[in-house]
Parts: structure tokens; sequence; C-alpha cells
């Protein structure tokens, strides 16, 4: 007597939603690559021990310890409200911030006196202050992700936050030298014993959202071509318009508070977002050519002129030769080329190299001061943790469904990448030196706040991407908290405040 066949389970058996693609959060596998990175940095900061004091101390993990708590939190944070949001984004951040937590150490210990180095606190110094942000930073982060429970709710505050980037943007412009210029370029808020603010870092994050609302109402008459040269359709000259008001106002950054990095990344965050809104290879070129264009006219005026262009025209003519003046205005290019170089391949080993006869080395030229104690190998394989984070943010505009969506993190990962292109560029003498910082390296609280405000909007849009997504109505899942009236099934026009 045979057994009858046993009949295949039902959904309604299974617990599955019938039509349903099934869409795995991927937690564990953060959490796993995240632990991978806080053995990296343990390791990185043994090595600095056993370099700078000839032992390795019984307390060397617990800079790596701290900062594996503080981003476990974040993990746990995660888990619970962006469940489906990409698990290689969190452990690339953290391992480039405990790598920067771990050279500031670094370069405490090298000031340190020798019989002091062994009791110095993880809390004290540069790299103990870089920890403390980075608690800060993290906190801040995470309190983002649980308000903006669906990315498109920033949409609402586009024009508001596009005014209040401005506002940041103008501010060390319009402040006198004293209270906003460091080494030449006017970027920060001075408070008098309380240290520097960026406003900056946080205007890009304000106006990339008004870029990406703005171009999604407007991207259809931008797209309008008016006459097709060499096979590229050029617009129409009256919708040049928002780009003449950028490109102006990025001169104005770049004569005022006198700094070529953040003129070139706030007019260029504009462009791509704008390329990608349109598809429109002629906007990148009429950019191109207008930010040059204008450049080369500020380093004209400034040979001629002076005044307001003097600051430009002298850091093109260090660019242009640092070795004219290697002691004086050219000491911090080429002290940067000189610990390039003396690096190598291999690098002097973490904590063998003479990071601190470098200026600002905690700051501009931290890429520097690492590189010259991992050498070429070491830094291409930071570039690669930069390219993989931008290359993220890439996908997560790809696969979401909302055009907002697709701006609004395009825009995030071009801007990510664009600023570690113009730190590079300056200290590998590329580009002219700008007051950019590195970042997740440099020392500073500005950069480090403002960028994992950043990676929280990409996860948040990742999480939205990734959500499974229904078969019968292509609807996705509603995020926790988000406005009926802008599910990520809806039109991808559905963006109103």
């Amino acid at each position: 007597m045979t057994a009858a066949a046993t009949p295949a389970p039902s959904p309604a058996t299974t617990g599955e939603q019938p039509g349903v693609r099934l869409a795995r959060s991927r937690r564990n596998a953060e959490l796993s690559l995240l632990l991978l990175a806080m053995v990296l940095v343990a390791a990185y900061s043994a090595t600095v021990e056993a370099n700078l004091l000839d032992t390795v101390t019984p307390d060397f993990w617990m800079p790596a310890a701290a900062l594996g708590a503080v981003f476990l939190g974040l993990h746990l944070v995660i888990r619970f409200l962006a469940p489906f949001a990409d698990p290689a984004l969190l452990p690339a951040v953290a391992l480039l911030n405990g790598l920067g937590v771990g050279f500031l150490r670094r370069i405490d210990l090298g000031e340190a006196a020798p019989v002091d180095r062994e009791d110095l606190a993880i809390f004290a110094g540069i790299g103990g202050r870089q920890l403390a942000w980075t608690l800060a930073a993290v906190i801040l982060a995470a309190g983002l992700l649980a308000i903006m429970r669906d990315h498109r709710s920033l949409s609402r505050y586009a024009y508001t936050l596009g005014l209040a980037g401005i506002v940041l943007v103008m501010i060390p412009a319009v402040l006198p030298s004293r209270f906003s210029e460091i080494n030449g370029a006017k970027l920060w808020i001075i408070v008098p014993g309380l240290g520097q603010i960026q406003p900056g870092e946080f205007a890009k994050l304000a106006l990339l959202v008004f870029f990406a609302y703005y171009l999604v109402r407007k991207r259809e008459v931008l797209s309008l071509a008016s006459r097709r040269l060499l096979g590229i359709d050029f617009p129409r000259g009256r919708d040049l318009g928002p780009v003449v008001v950028v490109w102006l106002i990025s001169l104005l950054v770049l004569v005022f508070e006198k700094d070529l990095g953040t003129s070139l990344l706030y007019f260029g965050m504009f462009v791509v977002t704008l390329y990608i809104a349109t598809e429109r290879v002629s906007w990148l070129l009429i950019g191109l050519i207008l930010f040059f264009g204008g450049a080369y006219l500020a380093y004209v005026l400034g040979e001629m002129v002076g005044g307001p262009f003097a600051n430009f025209y002298l850091r093109a003519e260090i660019w242009l030769d640092p070795f004219a003046d290697p002691t004086n205005k050219g000491y911090q290019l080429v002290q940067g080329l000189l610990a390039l170089g003396t690096g190598g391949l291999f690098g002097a080993g973490p904590g063998g190299g003479q990071p601190d006869i470098l200026p600002e080395v905690q700051n501009d030229f931290i890429f520097a001061g690492i590189g010259e104690e991992i050498g070429l190998f070491g830094l291409s394989a930071l570039l690669v943790v930069y390219l993989l984070i931008v290359e993220r943010g890439l996908r997560a505009a790809l696969a979401v469904r909302d055009s907002f969506g697709k701006l609004l993190a395009g825009g995030l990962a071009f801007t990510l990448g664009l600023q570690v292109f113009v730190i590079v560029g300056g200290i590998s003498k590329l580009i002219p030196l700008t007051g950019q910082t590195t970042p997740f390296l440099s020392a500073g609280g500005s950069s480090l706040m403002a960028n994992w405000l950043l990676i929280a909007v990409l996860l948040r849009v990742s999480d939205g991407a990734r959500r499974p997504v229904a078969a019968s109505g292509g609807k996705a899942a509603r995020p926790a908290g988000g406005p009926p009236e802008q599910l990520h099934g809806a039109p991808t026009e559905v963006i109103k405040p």
C-alpha cells in the first residue's frame, strides 16, 4: 500500500502572502561587517602602539571597543527603524570613522612625552575629542532615522531648507575675518573660547534637498532641447536661468570665502543633480564651461586687480609651482607631497611616519599623513571604501521608486565622492588646495555630524528602495510613519509638501 503524496504547503499554511517578492533585511550581514571593521581598527591601534611605544598596552582595544559600542547602537536603530537599508553603508563608514579616530590618537601619542604615552587616556587630545564627536554624530543620525520615516517628507520643507542653506553658505562671507577665516579661507564661524563651526557642511545637505525638489518639478521644462550640435541636444537659452544663478553663487563663494573646493562642491552637486533629472549631457558641458571659465576669470582678476580675488590667485600660484617658495607659501603642499612620496607603495607602517611636521595634518592634510604610514596600497584601499559608499548610494538612487528619492540619493552620493576628489586632488597637486575636510577622517564636529546625517538619509532612501514589493498593483509596503499620499508605489510626481 503506497503512502499518499504529501501536498505542497500553501501560502495559508506557511503564513506567506501570495504574490509578494520577499526581500532579506541583511542586518546580520551588516553586524558581521561592522565587527570586522572594528577588528581592523583595533589592529591599527595595536600596530600604532607597537611602533611608538615598542610595546602593546593592555588597553589598546579600548578606543575600538568604545567605537564599536557606538556603532552597535546605531546598528540596532537601523535594525528596528530601517530594516531593509543597505547593509554595507554602516560598516564602510564605521571603518573610515574608526581609522580617523585611530590616526588622530596616533598624533596625540606622537606629540606626548615618551614617558606619558602609555598613560594617555582614550578621551584625551584630538583623538578623544573626535571620539566624543563621533558619539554625538551617530546619535544625531539615529535621531534623524527615528524622525524621518519616509525620505519624501523632506520635500515638504524644500524651500525652507533651500533658504537655510543659502544663509549658512553666506554667513562666513559676511562675518569679519577674525570670526570666520582660518588659513586664508572664510569657511567657519569662530566662537572665541568654544571653537569653530563650518556651516557649509550642513548647507550642502539643505541645498541638495531643495535641488532635488526643484528639479523634480521642473525637469520636463529643463529637458527640452533647443538645437543639436555634434550629436548633443542643448537646452533653450531661457532655461539657463537656474544654472546661471547657482554659478553666480558659486563664484561669490570662490571670491568672498576664498575657497575653490567649496565653490566647486556647490556648483558641481547642482549640475550633476540636474543631469540626473534631465539625462542631458549638455548640462554637464555647460556646467564645466561656466565653472572653469569663472575660475580662470577670477585668477586673471586676482593678478590684475587683486582685492577679493588676490587669495585665489595666490592659491593658484602655489598650486602651479609650490617649490618656488617651499619654506613659506608652498610649505604645506610641499610637505604633503613629500609625505606621500616617502610612504611609497607600502608606507612606513602605522605609527612609523612623521605626520607631526605636516601643517594641519588633523584636518586638511590627514590623507597625506595617513598615506605616509600606509602607502599607496593603503590609500587605494581607503579610496575603494569611499567608492563603495558612493556606489551604494547610487544603487539606492537607481532602485528607489520615486523621482525625488532618486535625485536626492544620487546627489548625496555624488557630493560625497566630489568632496573626496576635491581634498585628495588638493593634497596631490591635481587642483589648488582647498579648505575641505576628508569625510569621516578629518578632525572636527561639523564635518562629522553633517556627513553622518548624509549617511542617515542614504540609509532611509535605501530602506525604501529595498522594501518588499507586492506583485498585485506594484505597491510597496508602507514605511512606518510615512504619509499615505507618499507611498513608494504612488506616482513619482506626488511630493507635495
